[in-house]
């Protein structure tokens, strides 16, 4: 290898905060396969593949592989078999099982005598192997650092309780309810507040507000602060989903037990054993539907579809939904018995307009998360921008905010996002807190005169924010002299910042 080679080799074990990359191997006796995830893993990872177990026994000895993915299906060892004998030499190694067929025995095999990590079916997508690799990295750095925890217990009390809350520390921190932007005094703190009391209580929770508040980055705290954080955290989102599939990726199906069920399906609530699931729009479920949510809540067992035996099944659950539910109770589209089952604890995550308090510090993290997303640098907002932005009433809530920023971004060259970067829209809300359309930013009666003010001074508002307050430009575009402008700015109270 020569030198310009090396250095290339060198830099590519290294990732971007210098630190080197994981090994992870597959194995695969197909070349497509391996290739395909090769491809997927090679921007994060050094990937090595071997077409056997004897081949793969040989790059365990000489690398330190964290990761390794098997398919169930080669000649020789099958893959449960090849990581019977890995779990004995390398235990620390995280097997993933790789398979194209779903056979119970293999799965029960395969987490009893193998110990595997996860079992991903095939065809995999490359979102979800790549995540499935990154949490099985994840695991093998936090099973190293229990490792050096046992160490330190020889150490003396204090050394393992040391590691041991700075252990905890680490894996909260991702969902910490301090990690809930929002800005001092918001009303974001009661509800935080609250939610932190009743985690370490086995209690259910149902999380209320409007679509975008962020019910899921709360739910995400309550589990990681509660005494299932260890376990899996399992989202799924009621209303996006039809009734007929619900229950399936809910409760599981055995195969056969429908028209296109080729194979068996472990339900949801199966995968959050131990953990946490949370059922996202459950308002959105039908009546049919709740009466089966009601009985595994009740039972604290499920039935796969096709199958004639429970499955128990020991799941905190966590609700969320945008519809008022007790109206929907009252209403009787709603079952009275699910909703007290599933209303544990109730807390509401107020909208963006009712908090405007937190729209810059939302704003301010949410735009460092985009340009690191985009590799685009961004310094901060401008001015112009911040005022724009707190005067709006943000309907989508977070989510809204969070897509404004991203297309200003990418509009913008500039280091501070200027508020012209900003969509029409956003600039000619600046009338009222409450305007998000032209419509909405009119009198709701009055002189005609007035309201026709109202719409001049929203046009004048929106092409000087829009022009950086550049009143040649702005006189040139609304056909204007420079006098007649200036008197129209003075006359409506428009001033251009300091």
């Amino acid at each position: 290898m020569n030198a310009p080679d090396s250095d290339f080799a060198a830099a590519r074990a290294l990732g971007s905060a210098g630190r080197e990359l994981p090994w992870v191997l597959v194995v695969d006796d197909e070349q497509r396969s391996q290739e395909a995830m090769r491809r997927t893993l090679d921007e994060e990872f050094r990937v090595l593949t071997a077409p056997d177990a004897e081949a793969a026994r040989g790059m365990l000895e000489r690398h330190a592989i964290q990761v390794v993915l098997c398919d169930q299906r080669m000649p020789g060892l099958t893959g449960v078999e090849f990581f019977k004998q890995i779990r004995e030499t390398w235990p620390d190694v995280v097997r993933i099982l790789v398979s194209g067929y779903t056979d119970s025995h293999d799965i029960i095999a395969g987490v009893n005598e193998a110990g595997i990590f996860q079992y991903v079916l095939k065809p995999w997508t490359p979102d979800h192997l790549l995540g499935t690799v990154r949490s099985a990295v994840e695991a093998s750095r936090l099973q190293h650092g229990l490792q050096r925890l046992e160490l330190d217990l020889r150490a003396g009390p204090r050394a393992l309780q040391q590691r041991r809350d700075a252990t905890l520390r680490e894996v909260r921190r991702a969902y910490d309810f301090d990690r809930i932007v929002r800005a001092p005094g918001s009303p974001l703190d009661g509800v935080c507040a609250m939610a932190e009391r009743v985690a370490r209580y086995d209690l259910s929770a149902l999380i209320l507000g409007e679509s975008g508040t962020g019910k899921e980055l709360l739910a995400r705290a309550i589990h990681c602060a509660s005494p299932r954080m260890a376990g899996p955290f399992v989202v799924v989102n009621c209303g996006a989903v039809p009734d007929t599939l619900l229950e399936t990726e809910l409760f599981g199906h055995k195969r056969g037990s429908f028209t296109g069920a080729v194979e068996d399906r472990i339900g949801l609530f199966q995968q959050a054993d131990g953990g946490t699931i949370f059922l996202d729009e459950v308002g959105d479920t039908s009546a049919a539907f709740q009466v089966k949510l009601l009985r595994v809540l009740q039972e604290g067992e499920v039935r796969p579809v096709g199958s004639s035996r429970t499955l128990p099944v020991d799941v905190r659950v966590i609700a969320a939904t945008h519809r008022d539910l007790e109206a929907a109770v009252r209403a009787g589209s709603f079952r009275e018995d699910l909703y007290y089952r599933i209303a544990g604890v109730s807390l509401e995550v107020p909208p963006l307009r009712e908090r405007p308090g937190d729209v810059i510090a939302i704003a301010e993290q949410l735009l460092a998360d985009v340009s690191a997303e985009l590799g685009r640098p961004a310094s901060g907002l401008d001015d112009d921008c911040r005022a724009v932005l707190m005067g709006y009433p943000w309907p989508g809530n977070v989510r809204e905010l969070r897509n404004e920023l991203a297309r200003a971004l990418a509009l913008s060259d500039e280091l501070r996002l200027p508020a012209r970067a900003l969509s029409r829209r956003l600039l000619q809300g600046q009338t009222g807190a409450a305007a998000s359309t032209t419509a909405a930013a009119l009198p709701a009666a009055g002189r005609l005169q007035d309201r026709l003010d109202a719409v001049e001074a929203m046009i004048l508002r929106e092409t000087m924010l829009r022009l950086q307050w550049n009143k040649t430009q702005a006189a040139a575009e609304l056909g204007l002299s420079r006098m007649g402008l200036r008197a129209k700015l003075q006359r409506f109270g428009l001033e251009s910042p300091p």
